[in-house]
């Protein structure tokens, strides 16, 4: 029987020898960058150095060493529907021949703001350059319109790079995430922890009155993908009407779940929503939006206090290149005729990959929504981010990862994460299926 780790040695020998290109220039690059990337998560994918890429396509991503790659990661989100759109493209170039920053609003602005609109049905919004700056604003105003200090966090869930959000529970304590560099306010003062689809957690902390904001991606996706159970949100939203609380959705990565986003298909009410990532396909640029209640308690709030620096928002937020970008993407790429494409697809995987599982007997499960599908080292998939972790074998992610990278598939780094865009041909979908099961027939060897 191969050991794991030998079936890892093996499949980091087999990528070095294929991608000397790649090696070489990750070698160069410990030279310019720290740690040899110019983001450090770039180290984080399984191969011994980072895939060194020269260009995508659709769902097609090349690296230097000429591989093709089947790209169900999409750039974690951002490139969702496809690479090097032609819509985008031409948007980008004719916004940056007429300027890409000027402080002011564009007439595209107003049409975007529309859009917004109508498409995720909250009336009001603002820009941010990201998906972290949109949840830092929207923890401000939370803050400043309830008069309260705390913010409710779901453990396990991921919101940028957002101070108060890098927090989780440990033996039923709430503590910084391991790893968190450089803090020095203790975040566990003013950030409460409960699992996910725990509703008694969540009464019991709501119920303080303490609680500026519930915010919390409606399906989580980072710790692996954890559906909610039953009328958890519908008990949720009642909780926060209850108690007064603001109730924010993250939708940056559950924008895969159709066409207004998890919480307009699915007939939920937030008082405000964020978005990232995929909105100006890949431009940096973020949106939150809020209901009039809100708005109007933040014009109150911002009176209260007379003008000043609010500490919100930067010179790059809500940039005429990016609102050409979301403009571009909200307009002619994030079709309803697209995401049924993607869900087609995204089911088509599932049904796919869950019969190799039955076929050969392993215990694991596929989760999806929309067009975003998980495969998971566990069966029943856990309902919450504890048992999440248990199931996220970092030696099995690892070679999985790797085996499927030689042999031309990419799916997210950190768990399974498989997106399907409305580029991505059904012959890559079964490409993906055949790697995985190759993969399974591999596992049984050495499991």
């Amino acid at each position: 029987m191969t050991a794991l780790s030998d079936f890892l040695a093996e499949q980091k020998r087999l990528f070095t020898a294929t991608h000397p290109k790649t090696v070489a220039l990750a070698e160069a690059a410990k030279g310019v960058w720290r740690g040899g990337v110019p983001m450090h998560w770039m180290h984080d994918w399984a191969s011994p150095v980072p895939l060194y890429a020269e260009r995508a396509k659709d769902a097609t991503l090349w690296d230097v060493d000429g591989h093709a790659y089947d790209d169900f990661c999409l750039g974690d989100t951002p490139s969702m529907f496809g690479h090097g759109r032609e819509e985008l493209q031409r948007a980008i170039a004719a916004q940056a021949g007429q300027g890409v920053g000027f402080m002011l609003p564009t007439r595209s602005s107003l049409e975007v703001g529309q859009l917004l609109k109508d498409r995720f049905g909250l009336p009001v919004w603002q820009c941010a350059t990201t998906a972290s700056d949109a949840n830092r604003a929207v923890i401000r105003w939370a803050r400043a319109v309830t008069r309260r200090s705390k913010i409710l966090f779901i453990d396990g869930a991921y919101h940028g790079m957002v101070d108060d959000a890098f927090v989780v529970l440990k033996d039923g304590q709430i503590v910084h995430k391991t790893g968190l560099i450089g803090q020095v306010a203790d975040l566990t003062q003013h950030s409460v922890v409960v699992p996910f689809n725990d509703l008694t957690a969540l009464e019991t902390a709501l119920r303080t009155g303490e609680i500026a904001a519930v915010m919390l991606e409606p399906v989580m996706t980072n710790c692996g993908m954890i559906l909610p159970i039953e009328g958890y949100h519908e008990r949720l939203r009642t909780l926060c009407d209850e108690t007064g609380t603001l109730l924010v959705y993250d939708e940056t990565h559950t924008l895969s779940s159709g066409f207004g986003g998890y919480v307009r298909e699915h007939g939920l009410r937030a008082d405000v929503l964020t978005v990232g990532k995929a909105i100006a396909g890949g431009v940096p640029a973020a949106v939150w939006g809020v209901t009039a209640e809100v708005a109007a308690r933040m014009d109150a709030a911002q009176a209260a206090i007379g003008p000043g620096s609010s500490g919100i928002g930067t010179t790059l937020s809500g940039n005429a290149l990016a609102i050409a970008g979301m403009k571009t993407m909200l307009s002619e790429v994030m079709t309803a005729e697209a995401y049924a494409w993607m869900q087609a697809g995204a089911e088509s995987l599932v049904t796919k990959l869950k019969a190799v599982i039955a076929q050969h007997q392993v215990p694991w499960s596929v989760v999806h929504v929309g067009a975003r599908a998980e495969l998971v080292f566990a069966d029943p998939a856990p309902q919450n981010a504890a048992d999440m972790r248990r199931a996220l074998d970092p030696h099995l992610l690892e070679a999985l990862h790797l085996y499927l990278i030689n042999r031309g598939v990419l799916i997210a780094p950190f768990h399974n994460m498989m997106l399907i865009s409305p580029k991505t041909p059904p012959e890559a979908i079964d490409r993906l299926v055949a790697a995985v099961e190759g993969f399974i027939v591999e596992y049984k060897g050495f499991s």
